[in-house]
C-alpha cells in the first residue's frame, strides 16, 4: 500500500519573536494602569466608600503625601522599564544559546556524516554512533528527526552481496561482514532507543522510521519497542535468516506498515506484542519459510490490516492471541502451504448490529494445515465461507462454529 509520510514543520519553535521597545512598554503601561484601576476600584467597592469629601483643604501632609505618590509612579514606570528590557536581554540570550547549540550540531552533524562516507567500516561504525548521540543531544524535534532520517537511508543504501568464505574472495568477504556489522549496529541501536520511555532523554519515540525496501539480513531486536505517534515504514523491506524480534513491542498510535515486505525464513516473534490504536499493516506481505509468531498478542483498538497478505511454506502462530474491539482484516489473505495455528485463540462475541472486528471475507485456504483448535468466541465473520463445506481435513475447527444456529 502507498502511503504518504506526515508532513514535518520546519519553523523552529524557539524563534525569536520580540516586540519592538516602544510597543512593549505601552502594553505593559496601560496592562499596569487597568491593573491598578482594577485594584483600586475593587478596594473602594470592598470598603463600601460612598464619596470623597471636596470641602478639605490641602494641607502639608496631604502635599507631602502627593509627592511620594508621584516619586512612586515615576519608580513603577522605571521599574516597568527595567522589566522590559530584562525579558528581551533574556530572551536575546536564548535565542542565541539555541543559534549557538544548533551550529555546533550542524558542525559535529557534518563530521559524523562524512564517517559514514569513509571507505573505512571502523570509520562508518564510528559516524554511527556520532549522529545517534547527535540525534539524543539534539536541540529540537526536527534536528533529532534528521539525523534518524540519514540513519534509514543508510540502511536503504543497496550494498555488495556476500560472495561467500572462499579463499579467493576472501578480502570481499571480510568486508562485507564489517559493512553488515554496521548495518546491524543501526538496526541495534534503533531498537534500544525505541524502548526507552518517550520523553526521556536518548528516547526516539514519536519519531519517523522509513525503513522502505531495507534488505535485514541478520538479527534484529525490538524485543519491547514501542512505536507510538510518528510513522513506522517496513514496506517492501526483506526481512532473510535470522531472528527478527518484536516480543512484547506495543505498537499505539500513529502508523506501521509492512506493506510488500517479504518474510523468508528465520524467525519473526510479534509474541506477547500489543496492538491499540493507530494502524499495522501488512497488506501484501509474504511469509514463506521460517516461523512467524503472534503468540499471546493483543489486538485492541486500532486497525490490524492482512489483506493480501501471502502464508506460504511458513509455520505462523496467534496461539492465545486476543482479538478485540478495533478491526483485524484478513480480508483477500491467501493461507497457502505451511501451518497457521489459531490455536486457544479467543475472538470476540460478534453482535449482528455492529461490524465484525474479525473478518477472513475473502481469504483463501490452499493445501497447509490451519488450526483454530480449542479458539474462544464467535467465528469470524467470512471464515466458514473462505474455507467451504466440507471443511477440509487440514482445517480445524471448533464444534460449535460448526454447528448451526437454531
Amino acid at each position: 500500500m502507498t502511503s504518504n509520510r506526515r508532513p514535518r514543520s520546519t519553523t523552529d519553535n524557539r524563534e525569536l519573536r520580540l516586540w519592538r521597545v516602544g510597543q512593549a512598554l505601552t502594553v505593559t503601561f496601560f496592562t499596569a494602569v487597568i491593573v491598578a484601576g482594577g485594584v483600586f476600584y475593587g478596594l473602594v467597592y470592598l470598603l463600601d466608600f460612598q464619596e470623597i469629601d471636596s470641602t478639605a483643604k490641602l494641607d502639608a501632609k496631604t502635599l507631602f503625601d502627593l509627592v511620594k505618590l508621584s516619586f512612586g509612579v515615576v519608580a513603577g514606570a522605571g521599574a516597568l522599564v527595567a522589566l522590559v528590557v530584562a525579558y528581551r536581554r533574556q530572551r536575546v540570550d536564548e535565542a542565541g544559546a539555541h543559534r549557538e547549540a544548533t551550529r555546533l550540531h550542524t558542525e559535529r552533524f557534518s563530521q559524523a556524516v562524512d564517517k559514514l562516507g569513509s571507505d573505512s567500516p571502523a570509520v562508518r561504525l564510528g559516524g554511527v554512533h556520532a549522529l545517534a548521540g547527535l540525534a539524543d543531544d539534539a536541540p529540537d524535534d526536527s534536528l533529532r528527526q534528521t539525523c534518524i532520517d540519514v540513519l534509514c537511508a543508510y540502511l536503504q543504501l543497496p550494498f555488495t552481496p556476500d560472495p561467500g568464505d572462499d579463499p579467493a574472495h576472501q578480502e570481499e568477504h571480510h568486508r562485507y561482514l564489517a559493512l553488515r556489522k554496521v548495518r546491524h549496529t543501526i538496526l541495534r541501536l534503533i531498537g534500544d532507543h525505541y524502548r526507552r520511555p518517550k520523553g526521556t532523554h536518548r528516547s526516539w519515540q514519536g519519531c519517523d522510521l522509513d525503513l522502505t525496501g531495507v534488505n535485514i539480513d541478520g538479527s534484529m531486536n525490538f524485543r519491547g519497542a514501542v512505536f507510538s505517534g510518528g510513522e513506522v515504514f517496513f514496506e517492501d523491506a526483506t526481512f532473510s535468516g535470522g531472528m527478527m524480534r518484536f516480543t512484547g513491542a506495543t505498537f499505539s498510535g500513529g502508523a506501521v506498515y509492512f506493506g510488500g515486505a517479504t518474510f523468508s525464513g528465520g524467525d519473526v516473534s510479534f509474541d506477547d506484542a500489543i496492538f491499540s490504536d493507530g494502524t499495522v499493516s501488512f497488506s501484501g506481505a509474504t511469509f514463506s519459510g521460517g516461523t512467524m509468531g503472534f503468540t499471546g498478542a493483543t489486538f485492541s483498538g486500532g486497525t490490524l490490516y492482512l489483506g493480501g497478505a501471502v502464508f506460504s511454506g511458513s509455520e505462523v502462530h496467534f496461539n492465545e492471541a486476543r482479538f478485540s474491539d478495533g478491526e483485524v482484516d484478513f480480508d483477500g489473505t491467501v493461507f497457502s502451504g505451511g501451518e497457521v495455528h489459531f490455536d486457544e485463540a479467543r475472538f470476540p462475541d460478534v453482535d449482528v448490529s455492529f461490524s465484525d472486528p474479525v473478518s477472513f471475507g475473502g481469504a483463501v485456504f490452499s493445501g497447509g494445515e490451519v488450526s483454530f483448535d480449542r479458539a474462544e468466541g464467535s467465528a469470524p465473520s467470512g471464515l466458514i465461507a473462505a474455507i467451504g463445506t466440507p471443511v477440509p481435513a487440514t482445517v480445524t475447527l471448533p464444534a460449535v462454529w460448526l454447528t448451526p444456529i437454531p
